[in-house]
């Protein structure tokens, strides 16, 4: 039977300003499980200001000197660096107290987080270094004076403080928006666990993928760190919302008003629905949920489950599937392949949720637990094991401790309910969490239960039958979803897709003529002066389109003829389009071109029809149909090259290309016009030297 091994006495290191710092002597950290000696830690001798006028003048500068796409490709090919050594990551963090399935939450999913942002990055924001936000706004009736809002990486350093139960996501998960943004990180994991997250930090160092100055690690305890920090820099917190308080008022982030976002342990509950029975999946569903939140990580989960709200009618019924669902969970050594659910990260958090518990009792009573099973494996008095537990709060309206206390471990609170509006008062007596869910096929219960909790939570699962196959669970953080919440839960917004890079840019209104706009965005704003050629746009190539390229095409009458024609061949017998009487007293007074008839006619007028660099039409956006066409007038359209996307070469593809954004406006006979709409064409263009990168 495999155990732990016994643990070479580590010393992790601090990496700032470009080497590697080890303090001589330091904070001694023992394993989880058996209580043996595994690192020594120390920041003393790190030069805070140091690190930080490090990261501002040297990382920086470095970063931002990328594009977003190139930054993209970097992280990509740094995920898949760290993937390749992903074992030597398990092996330390069997000794956090972390099952192997513990262990790919922490670093598989920190890993996906990389590769997630990386491809957010490169399908949804511009191959440039800054992002035009929004769309142009017209400020003037003539049309010469416009503004558009751009965001622009703040010139800091993104000081990242991590918890002790997730070394490697909670590290990675900050790290990857600040860097697709453009922004230096300094890592300050906590002390429990920092040995993994250094041993994560010196292979990013030495796969030299990132520029330097892009990331700084400091183990051991923060010094004056925080005095050090200026406007540019920002601060990202994850742990307990009582230090959370504390850090937040520190007197130089008040002072140079320091952006600080915190995500914070809350009280996290889930809803069994009033019509869910003992015999619908969604029972059965709700008990295995709540009975892997109280054990995953040991509970040691910041969206962990700690209330359980379920019908009063059906308390015993919980209580029983819960007490089976749980008898199957096996402690001990989690390098042993029998045990389901590790220890806590150390004996002094063992010790503060039993004092929690305890403080819980007062209020609610113990159905689950109290007594100590047999360990597979692991050191019950140095270890830091904890058994589950389960209370009961008969009263949840009138106690205090369940909405609260929470014991970072795997415990949790049944609280029972009458009606779905005392459910979702009851979920934000908690004052504000990460996550919530509900369990229930009725889509009206679920909808009324949502809308109770929704201003008290960052994050709700709707579960049940049709979605349990794909679900990723309640307390599971998604790189595309806000992981954050209101009150107690910090009111910060980590992840959340682009909103996590955008958080860490500046945003600026930027007001000017709409040539000068079209110059500084690198986008076509309409009303800017545009360049004619003889050579017709689409025989140009990627690389030889301009922003600004344009072509004005002939013009075509629209004809009685044309309308039937469409009409036929479509089978849109629309009254406006066909029927005389119909359309005289319809809103156009007269029968009308189909607009999708304009747009086809549009093509034909401005498409080059032999074979050239413009492949393939690759989607229409933006459409507008402004005024309407009769029989009789006559349409032209101008296309512009509005803006230009660099497309990676995917594997097995040996054509690189490009997608062109071009922006159409139809106009009639007196120049009015009748619709405006962009077409995206996949265009050829040359090979370079991001082609040969490895993604």
């Amino acid at each position: 039977m495999t155990t732990l091994p016994t643990p070479d006495i580590l010393r992790p290191a601090s990496y700032v300003y470009g080497t590697w710092h080890t303090a001589p002597e330091g904070q001694t950290l023992y394993d989880a499980v058996y209580g043996r000696p595994v690192a020594v830690i120390s920041s003393e001798g790190v030069d805070f200001a140091a690190a930080l006028r490090y990261g501002r003048e040297v990382g920086g500068p470095a970063l931002r000197r990328l594009t977003f796409h190139t930054r993209a490709r970097l992280l990509r090919a740094l995920a898949t660096y760290l993937l390749e050594r992903k074992e030597d990551y398990y092996r330390l963090s069997l000794l956090t107290g972390a099952t192997r399935r513990d262990g790919w939450v922490d670093i598989e999913g920190g890993i996906g987080t990389l590769l997630s942002y990386a491809s957010m990055a490169r399908r949804e924001l511009p191959d440039e270094r800054f992002l035009p936000d929004g769309k142009v706004e017209q400020l003037g009736k003539g049309g010469t004076f416009v503004a558009r809002h751009l965001l622009v990486p703040r010139e800091g350093v993104a000081v990242q403080i991590n918890a002790y139960n997730f070394p490697v996501w909670g590290m990675l998960e900050k790290l990857a928006p600040a860097f697709i943004a453009g922004m230096p990180s300094l890592v300050k994991p906590a002390p429990q666990t920092a040995y993994l997250a250094e041993r994560v930090v010196r292979d990013i160092i030495a796969s030299g993928l990132l520029p330097e100055g892009a990331l700084q690690l400091v183990t051991g305890e923060p010094g004056d760190l925080l005095d050090h920090l200026e406007e540019q820099d920002l601060v990202a917190f994850t742990g307990s919302a009582a230090t959370a308080a504390k850090l937040r008022v520190h007197p130089n982030l008040v002072a140079r008003n320091v952006p600080f976002n915190t995500e914070a342990d809350s009280l996290n509950a889930s809803v069994l629905g009033l019509t869910v029975r003992p015999e619908d999946p969604e029972f059965a569903l709700y008990v295995r949920e709540v009975a892997r939140e109280m054990t995953g990580k040991a509970g040691q989960k910041c969206t962990a489950i700690r209330r359980a709200i379920v019908p009063r009618d059906r308390v015993e019924e919980v209580v029983a599937a819960l007490r089976q669902e749980l008898s199957k969970v096996t402690i001990g050594d989690p390098a042993r392949d029998d045990v389901r659910m590790g220890a806590l990260v150390s004996t002094e958090q063992r010790e503060r949720v039993r004092a929690t518990l305890a403080a819980l009792q007062r209020e609610a009573q113990l159905v689950i637990g109290g007594e100590e099973r047999e360990l597979l494996g692991g050191d019950r008095e140095k270890g830091a094991f904890l058994d589950p537990t389960l209370l009961l709060c008969e009263s949840p309206l009138t106690a205090r401790g369940p909405h609260e206390l929470e014991a970072f471990g795997p415990v949790a609170t049944l609280l029972p309910y009458d009606t779905l509006e005392e459910a979702a008062y009851l979920t934000r007596m908690g004052r504000g969490s990460l996550a919530g869910s509900v369990v229930t096929h009725d889509r009206a219960e679920a909808a009324e239960l949502v809308m109770g909790m929704a201003s008290s939570h960052g994050r709700i699962l709707i579960l049940n039958r049709e979605n349990a196959k794909e679900s990723t669970g309640h307390g599971s953080p998604l790189p595309q979803l806000l992981h954050g919440g209101p009150g107690r839960a910090g009111g910060g917004a980590e992840l959340a897709g682009i909103s996590g890079i955008k958080h860490h840019m500046n945003k600026v209104a930027v007001q000017a003529d709409p040539t000068t706009l079209a110059a500084i965005t690198h986008e076509y704003v309409p009303g800017a002066e545009v360049k004619e050629d003889v050579i017709h746009p689409f025989r140009k190539t990627f690389d030889e389109l301009q922003v600004g390229d344009s072509l004005l095409t002939h013009r075509r009458t629209v004809t009685e003829a044309d309308i039937v024609n469409f009409a036929a061949l479509t089978g849109d017998h629309f009254y406006a389009h066909v029927d005389e009487i119909g359309a005289r007293e319809g809103i156009f007074g007269r029968r009308v071109a189909h607009g999708y008839f304009l747009i086809s006619a549009a093509a034909g007028q401005f498409v080059w029809p032999a074979p050239g660099p413009v492949l393939a039409n690759y989607g229409l956006e933006n459409l507008r149909f402004v005024e309407p066409v009769g029989i009789g007038d006559t349409i032209r359209t101008r296309l512009t090259c509005k803006r230009k996307i660099r497309k990676d070469l995917r594997p097995g593809e040996t054509r690189p290309t490009g997608v062109v954004e071009w922006h159409a406006e139809i106009t009639n006979q007196r120049d009015e016009l009748v619709a405006t709409y962009d077409i995206l064409t996949l265009v050829e263009r040359a090979p370079d030297a991001a082609d040969n990168l490895t993604v």
